[in-house]
């Protein structure tokens, strides 16, 4: 955990934006995979980590915004569970080092909100993405489950994005090591794809460095010669030479912040032909990108910035033509980059997208989401800061199955040549991915660097 005083600021802060009512900070349970006593991994809910720090099962935390008096509910173990579990601190030794000294029995929560309700006091919540904590606001509260996300508190939400979108120094060292992990996760991959060889067994083996270090893993493997398709958790494929794996990966750090990183890795140990070429242009497109990244500009207009370029290299080679600039405007370039540049990072790979994502990346004057193809799947438009951690992951994903109804369509046939696209179809995708935060004047790259260029990529899957 960080420092008391690190927690205690936070809650001040967070009573300071709030203003009134109580706060109500759900942690998570441990659902069953199959039956009651084996469960899922447990995770811990990110909020009532960034404001309790409490890392175990089955807590919630109540603050006072008015008085800003915080308690941790939760229950001690009995000896039944120690007989199972062995010997564990007690609820009031976990919350201690958050600064809590105020703690209750589990079954005191529904007491302590109720009379606050019977006083017409706000009970402020999240939304709940798990349907047992919407079942249980519906127990403590009578929030109907059904509607529990619809009538979460938006005070509550914005001052938690307002708080988690900025990344304190502490936050980047855990993110740091988040992503030093997942470096050795995509040196190892770089070093065991080769042809013959099975998707599962490289993921297998990055899962494992993840555990070696005792921390989860940020989010499922993506991991696959069938780069084009965006979140690909399949990995049966076996690799052959000429293929093009893209390895999306992050580890966690210990207290849970995240890391995300891809590289795209030539099967056989070089890039072939039009492999080379495209790979160059996304990495162009990423260069131009960062290049871009500084306080008061809109992570929109860098994500449009990155598609001129995508578009510019597409036409160079063939299978854009026409106005770049208008093409992109309409939206044509997205038969080749389907989704957004990158997201907020934190205790969440996705940061804060379980409260809202208008909120975390489009609650802004003047700033809508497009409903265009491509440019919708944008998770972040609004205007940078200062300790804001971005993802910079501009792809070409060339997908058989959306060129077939573009082109049946005659979508964008002033922009798309698709007699040339028919030709690559089979191509694949490919995808470059780096952790920033934004700095007074740019950005810096965090975590040890991972190879990328050509060369360096080629070397290690070479050896």
């Amino acid at each position: 955990m960080f420092d008391a005083s690190v927690y205690a600021e936070r809650r001040r802060r967070l009573t300071g934006d709030v203003g009134s009512g109580l706060i109500l900070l759900l942690g998570n349970g441990e659902p069953p995979m199959n039956y009651p006593a084996n469960a899922y991994p447990f995770r811990q809910d990110s909020s009532f980590l960034y404001f309790f720090g409490v890392d175990v099962p089955d807590m919630a935390g109540v603050i006072d915004a008015e008085s800003g008096a915080a308690t941790v509910y939760g229950d001690d173990f009995t000896v039944d569970d120690i007989v199972w579990r062995g010997p564990q601190p007690t609820v009031a030794d976990l919350a201690a080092p958050a600064g809590i000294t105020s703690t209750q029995p589990r079954s005191k929560l529904a007491e302590t909100l109720g009379e606050a309700i019977r006083q017409g006091r706000r009970v402020h919540v999240l939304p709940p993405y798990r349907a047992e904590n919407a079942l249980l606001l519906e127990r403590l509260i009578g929030m109907r489950a059904e509607v529990a996300k619809a009538q979460a508190s938006v005070p509550l939400i914005r001052a938690v994005v307002k708080q988690r979108a900025v990344k304190s120094a502490e936050e980047l060292s855990e993110i740091e090591r988040a992503i030093d992990i997942t470096g050795e996760m995509q040196i190892a991959g770089m070093k065991r794809a080769r042809p013959g060889v099975y998707e599962r067994e490289i993921a297998g083996a990055m899962a494992g460095i993840a555990a070696a270090h005792d921390v989860l893993l940020a989010f499922p493997i993506i991991f696959s010669v069938r780069g084009e398709t965006l979140h690909n958790h399949d990995h049966g494929n076996r690799m052959d030479a000429g293929h093009m794996a893209v390895n999306d990966c992050g580890a966690e750090s210990p207290m849970h912040y995240a890391g995300d990183i891809t590289r795209t890795i030539p099967i056989g140990g070089r890039f072939q032909g039009l492999q080379r070429d495209l790979y160059l242009t996304v990495l162009r497109a990423q260069e131009a990108a960062l290049a871009a990244i500084k306080p008061g500009v809109r992570w929109r207009d860098i994500h449009l910035l990155a598609c001129r370029c995508l578009a510019e290299d597409m036409k160079a080679q063939g299978f854009m033509k026409g106005d770049v600039a208008a093409a992109v405007e309409a939206g044509a370039h997205a038969l080749f980059f389907q989704c957004g540049l990158g997201h907020m990072m934190g205790l969440d790979v996705h940061d804060m997208e379980d409260i809202g994502e208008h909120y975390v990346g489009y609650d802004e004057p003047g700033l809508e989401r497009s409903r265009q193809f491509g440019l919708k799947s944008l998770r972040m438009g609004r205007t940078l800061q200062p300790g804001f951690v971005m993802t910079v992951e501009p792809g070409i994903y060339v997908i058989p199955a959306l060129i077939d109804m573009w082109r049946a369509e005659n979508r964008f046939a002033e922009f798309i040549d698709y007699p040339a696209v028919e030709r690559i179809r089979a191509f694949g995708g490919i995808r470059i991915e780096d952790d920033v935060v934004v700095t007074g004047d740019g950005y810096r790259l965090l975590g040890r660097p991972i190879p990328k260029a050509i060369h360096e990529v080629e070397a290690i899957a070479s050896a």
